[in-house]
């Protein structure tokens, strides 16, 4: 590793969410580039540099620092240079001389050491002055941390990751035990403790090394959705990850249920291990759950068939004996679910009800779906305003450095509505279910409405399909294609796979297959459509009418390597477009992206008015607007109207969206869907998948490539089945009531 010594010249670029900085620096040896993470960083500030020279593709030769330590300024312009940078609360360029004047090349000393002298100074009085001390102290406190830490190899980056949390105790708490950071800071996991663990000498068998271990066992719940994990699964994963005997990790499991990271309970009959926050939150889901659904309104003294009528008469539709279910349980339940495949009438449904409690019984109804995309078809199609759960139950992250997401609408501050109607429900986890009841009052209507045959949530649970399979709460199956949609041989086709039979293909209909025999032939197939055929045959924009989905990431027919492929036929190099690279990336001004992380912090502003607010979600869709160099940044503008700024070094937060997974176009419709037809392992390309992406075309559905692998997809029904515990809780609190 090199040092080196500098002082910075000017702030090029800076992140002030995660303090990433761009630095010029000068020394004896000329100007050069710095860049690393690097708290409140000021011009004339004197740094010793630890890190490596590097070479840029474009920006050139750069010191990629990842430790710093400050040099304390000595001479009177290095402390005017200090003083007036703005880093110590109320001092400015002109008290900053009156200082020096004051106690000229002693003032930092006078500062630390007799602060009280101070007050003598012009400018400064007693509130300033407990705000420059405590300024300092702050400082002090992160250059000892920042110090202590680099020994252990813990990078600037992290360090003031847990400086955030912990403060001056960072180097206390890490010693007494590594991995405490795991739960508390947001981006430290094991590996990283288990790091920091072994550069302080502890042993492999130690119970907290043990402990962090099997609670790092636990987390395999959240990729592979589930709430809960087997015992005998939990020990054989942890005792692998940890390299040490399964009777090691057995003896320490009723330690870390004591400490508060899991909890206990017996599921069908075997011991079962539940990370705690997943545990609290599938109990609470269950008990409120039922509380809710018992609040029945019997009472109602509304004529609900001489409604529908009315409402039937105003569109012009006649709705079937299901529908009417729907509706009149949604006035009578307190939860109620509406479940179907594409063509059923769900969007019907949801304004059928939206009109009668509105306009008939002056209810305050809700609308919510779980992604922007979803609401916004959803606002689209009831002429009512919705949003998704995470701005109606307010979101917000703590302050504490911890960045961990919470909700100001909560169960000490609910929501006021009368009625809440959620769509796209199967998209939702445990953990966005229960903050969502959470926030409803005693006696809220919930209607959720939802196709329970598609994939399953992203976040760990599969909560519509429980409560379905759970027989506690009134569900009405939507099983009637209408004749909006008997034309669509989409939604005649999907029925079909979703009963595991292979349906007919007319290619002169709004479902066609076109026959590929390779990866690479089928990628060509895709673009060719994209490029001429399909912009000349309907009068669309191609880059926002057109989603190719896509069952893997790799491959030829990947979402990958087809991104690559149809941002050259989409999207192609101009002089008129500004582009940015980042590896092997490049983004250009009309590109279509997806965020592919929750950012609850990133600032959004709408198109339609002076509305401004903070949050972009995973699976947000838009199209870059601008990429500008100068401010180092790239605007996208999202589907739902939004604009939001990403730094440079959060472009890993984008990825292109030409095409996307079947997973990442959950909750959202499209035009034109175009899927790839590859062979693959059958416990994945199953039929589920290509149901969920079947459904999601709105005008015409391509598929391209082998009509075996097709065949196969429908015949093979074995996704695999989620480990959930909320069936048994809901039982045992109807059981209690």
């Amino acid at each position: 590793m090199t040092r080196v010594n500098g002082t910075i010249e000017k702030i090029i670029f800076r992140n002030e969410d995660n303090d990433y900085t761009v630095l010029a620096f000068e020394n004896d040896d000329g100007m050069f580039t710095g860049v690393g993470h690097i708290k409140s960083p000021y011009i004339g500030e004197a740094l010793t540099l630890s890190g490596e020279w590097t070479h840029h593709r474009r920006f050139g030769t750069q010191f990629q620092f990842d430790r710093y330590e400050a040099v304390l300024p000595k001479t009177e312009a290095q402390i005017m240079a200090y003083l007036s940078s703005g880093i110590l609360p109320g001092i400015r360029k002109k008290t900053a001389k009156a200082l020096i004047d004051a106690f000229g090349e002693d003032v930092l000393e006078v500062m630390d050491h007799e602060p009280e002298r101070l007050l003598s100074v012009p400018g400064i009085g007693k509130k300033t002055l407990v705000r420059i001390v405590t300024a300092r102290e702050e400082q002090r406190e992160l250059g000892d941390v920042l110090m202590a830490l680099q020994q252990y190899d813990i990078s600037a980056a992290v360090a003031l990751k847990l400086f955030k949390v912990y403060g001056s105790q960072t180097v206390s708490v890490l010693l007494n035990d590594p991995y405490a950071a795991i739960k508390d800071v947001r981006g430290v996991g094991f590996a990283l403790a288990d790091q920091f663990a072994a550069k302080l000498g502890v042993d492999k068998h130690h119970p907290k090394r043990v402990r962090a271990g099997i609670v790092q066992g636990l987390r395999g719940c959240y990729a592979a959705g589930d709430t809960y994990m087997y015992e005998d699964e939990l020990i054989a994963g942890s005792a692998k990850l940890l390299d040490v005997p399964e009777a090691l990790v057995k003896a320490q499991l009723s330690e870390v249920v004591l400490d508060g990271m899991a909890e206990q309970a017996e599921v069908n009959g075997k011991t079962a291990f539940f990370p705690m926050n997943l545990y609290a939150a599938e109990d609470e889901l269950a008990m409120r759950l039922v509380a809710l659904s018992r609040h029945a309104f019997s009472d109602v003294s509304l004529d609900v068939d001489r409604e529908i009528k009315d409402f039937e008469k105003k569109m012009g539709i006649v709705l079937d004996d299901c529908q009417k279910a729907a509706v009149g349980a949604a006035v009578t339940e307190g939860v109620v679910i509406i479940t179907g495949g594409p063509g059923t009438g769900k969007t019907t449904i949801i304004n059928a009800i939206l009109n009668l409690m509105t306009r008939a019984m002056n209810l305050n109804v809700t609308l919510t779906a779980p992604t922007g995309r979803a609401a916004k078809r959803m606002t689209e199609t009831t002429g009512r305003e919705a949003r998704t759960i995470h701005r109606l139950l307010e979101y917000d992250y703590q302050e504490d450095g911890s960045d961990f997401l919470s909700f100001q609408r909560d169960e000490d501050n609910p929501l006021e509505d009368d009625c809440v109607i959620v769509d796209e429900a199967s998209m939702i986890g445990t953990m966005l279910m229960n903050s969502l009841l959470a926030a409803l009052r005693p006696g809220t209507r919930l209607v959720l409405v939802g196709d329970a045959d598609q994939l399953p949530s992203v976040e760990p649970g599969n909560v519509l399909a429980d409560l379905i399979d759970s027989e506690s709460v009134p569900v009405i199956r939507l099983d009637t294609i209408h004749r909006q949609s008997k034309k669509s041989m989409i939604s005649l086709n999907a029925r079909s796979i979703n009963h595991g039979e292979v349906p007919p293909i007319d290619n002169h209909s709004d479902f066609v297959f076109i026959r590929q025999s390779t990866q690479s032939a089928i990628a060509r197939e895709i673009c060719a459509l994209i490029g001429t055929r399909l912009a000349g045959s309907f009068d669309i924009d191609p880059v926002r009418d057109i989603q190719v989905i896509a069952p893997f990431k790799k491959g030829e027919a990947g979402v990958n390597e087809l991104n690559v492929s149809i941002q050259a036929v989409l999207n192609p190099p101009s002089d008129r477009k500004r582009e940015k690279q980042f590896g092997s990336v490049v983004f250009r001004t009309g590109d279509k992206v997806m965020q592919i992380a929750n950012n609850y912090k990133m600032e959004w502003e709408s198109t339609k008015g002076d509305e401004r607010g903070k949050g972009v979600f995973n699976g947000d869709i838009g199209r870059i607007a601008d990429i500008d160099d100068t401010e180092k940044q790239i605007t996208v503008h999202f589907t739902d109207d939004r604009i939001a700024r990403y730094d440079f070094d959060q472009h890993d937060e984008l990825m292109h969206a030409f095409a996307i997974t079947v997973h990442k176009s959950q909750g959202s419709e499209f035009p034109f869907v175009i899927m790839p037809m590859i062979f693959g392992f059958p416990d994945f390309l199953n039929r589920k998948l290509l149901y969920t992406a079947v459904t999601r075309a709105k005008r015409m559905m391509i598929l391209v490539g082998e009509p075996s692998a097709f065949v196969n997809m429908i015949h093979s029904n074995k996704s695999a089945k989620r480990k959930t515990g909320l069936i048994e809780r809901i039982k045992a609190y109807e059981a209690m009531v």
